[in-house]
């Protein structure tokens, strides 16, 4: 018997209900509120707005706004069928947040506090969508803003910050991950221009983004350079990663280059060695910590309703002391978690900050939102593994943020090499005494 024939069978067998539509969640699940209506804030214990000035709270109102009207109802759908909601581009460009921290040039010029609340609420209604912001925005944007020449500046972030065009930040390699600096794209010098050949993997934005900002190694200096790639240019191909467990409505893509032509005016000018991106790194690292912040933030808003909703026994589920101490643990986390992030910001103002304090920041907050996803997961009980309820997808995402920018444990071993002086990134090879 053919497959087809098998395939035939099988269906002729199914119930005349096979394959209808899953009943909608407030009818399947009358009990609770799903994520589409998105819950009041409710994190806010230790009244940490109270150390923001007026207008980085009026950042944080109109994003969280836009967040809970625009992106709360179809995040859900959009997360399943792992596709980015291109119509809600205008929505972001409208809260002119883009560009963050950049003055001029049409950007908002917001303060680093500013910029990192508004990444923060972003994360605490979909991280995905806060991947795709702060690839645009503080990886993309900003290395053309801290590295790029005047001309650069004036012709590329305007239309940016409008979100226009939206760009994408390619370092990564398939063999080159947490050792980055190692990566072996090559530039080679032409007559006008520059020749690209190599291979990206993991960068977000990458499928859709008019503007690729692409690392390749000099063939001459052996150094590290920056530059600016159009999407559709001969010899580029770009291809959608598939079957990502977390952040699944970001776009990541196998970048491939092929003798890719770049004209010497889009090559980065203040790039010459690997040690140029840590000037963009410092600030997007900063970003990057308050993710899981925001995405904690939202974890804990679903469960607070949640278990005020949700029954058995004849009382609400808040009413027992499990659920109390469990729900306890992940506020007092996330008061933490905003306070040493707050940190950041206000070393990075000052001039203080170190890489160190910066790597510290986001791997302890990235292991303390990992703990707290994982309490709301158990506190939603079966719900917590639905993706409507949020808990579940927030979960899944907050994997992804735990690698990127710096695994936990290469962001650790960064503060070990500023403490003690010793740096143990390299293995040292030894004679075996057996």
């Amino acid at each position: 018997m053919t497959r087809h024939n098998q395939d035939n069978n099988a269906n002729m067998k199914m119930p005349s209900y096979f394959n209808l539509p899953a009943l909608d969640v407030s009818v399947a699940f009358p009990q609770a509120t799903p994520a589409s209506n998105f819950p009041p804030c409710a994190s806010d214990y230790f009244h940490f707005n109270d150390l923001l000035k007026p207008e980085e709270q009026a950042v944080r109102n109109k994003v969280r706004e836009c967040m809970e009207k625009e992106i709360a109802p179809i995040m859900t759908e959009y997360w399943e069928k792992a596709e980015f909601p291109f119509h809600v581009i205008p929505k972001f460009a409208a809260l002119r947040i883009a560009g963050g921290t950049i003055k001029g040039y049409g950007c908002p010029g917001l303060s680093i506090t500013g910029s990192a609340v508004a990444t923060a609420e972003v994360a605490r209604v979909d991280a995905s969508c806060s991947t795709f912001y702060l690839v645009h925005s503080s990886l993309a944007m900003l290395t053309i803003a801290l590295c790029g020449s005047e001309a650069q500046k004036q012709k590329y972030l305007p239309s940016l910050a409008q979100m226009k065009t939206i760009a994408c930040w390619a370092l990564t390699e398939p063999d080159y991950g947490s050792d980055a600096s190692a990566l072996k794209t090559t530039a080679t010098k032409v007559g006008g221009g520059w020749i690209l050949d190599g291979q990206k993997r993991w960068i977000g934005n990458s499928t859709f983004a008019d503007l690729l900002v692409i690392f390749a190694r000099n063939t001459t200096t052996n150094q590290i350079n920056g530059y600016i790639v159009k999407k559709d240019a001969p010899g580029l191909t770009v291809t959608k990663m598939e079957n990502k467990i977390g952040l699944r409505i970001v776009q990541n893509g196998d970048i491939v280059m092929r003798k890719v032509f770049v004209p010497d005016d889009d090559r980065i000018e203040g790039v010459n060695s690997f040690q140029d991106t840590n000037k963009v790194l410092a600030v997007s690292r900063v970003m990057v910590a308050w993710q899981p912040i925001g995405l904690s933030m939202g974890i804990y808003d679903m469960c607070h309703r949640y278990l005020k909703e949700r029954k058995q026994f004849g009382a609400p589920l808040a009413a027992f002391q499990i659920s109390q101490q469990k729900l306890v643990q992940m506020l007092g986390n996330i008061q933490a978690m905003i306070l040493v992030g707050w940190r950041l910001c206000k070393l990075y103002e000052s001039g203080k900050m170190t890489p160190g304090h910066a790597s510290l920041g986001k791997s302890w907050i990235t292991l303390r939102a990992r703990e707290t996803a994982a309490l709301g997961r158990e506190l939603l009980g079966g719900n917590g593994i639905l993706a409507d309820f949020l808990v579940a997808k927030a979960f899944c995402d907050i994997e992804p943020i735990y690698t990127f920018e710096g695994t936990y444990d290469i962001n650790t071993l960064v503060t070990g090499r500023e403490v003690t002086g010793f740096a143990s990134f390299k293995s040292v090879a030894q004679k075996s005494r057996l």
